[in-house]
């Protein structure tokens, strides 16, 4: 196993808290359905469609 940069690393990072966005927008605004929008977003945030639901949601009241 090759041993990653730290650009690479921080690319990671920064790739992952973009997937979870709106679970954590939801989370920070204290939606009510955070927790269906957290499993939506950990199911279906890979799909383009599922993430912007999810983001959408999250934004809503």
């Amino acid at each position: 196993m090759q041993n990653l940069s730290l650009s690479e690393i921080g690319l990671l990072i920064l790739m992952f808290g973009l997937y979870l966005l709106p679970s954590l927008i939801s989370f920070l605004r204290r939606n009510k359905n955070y927790p269906a929008i957290f499993l939506l977003n950990l199911t279906l945030g890979w799909t383009f469609l599922g993430w912007i639901a999810a983001l959408i949601w999250s934004v809503t009241k």
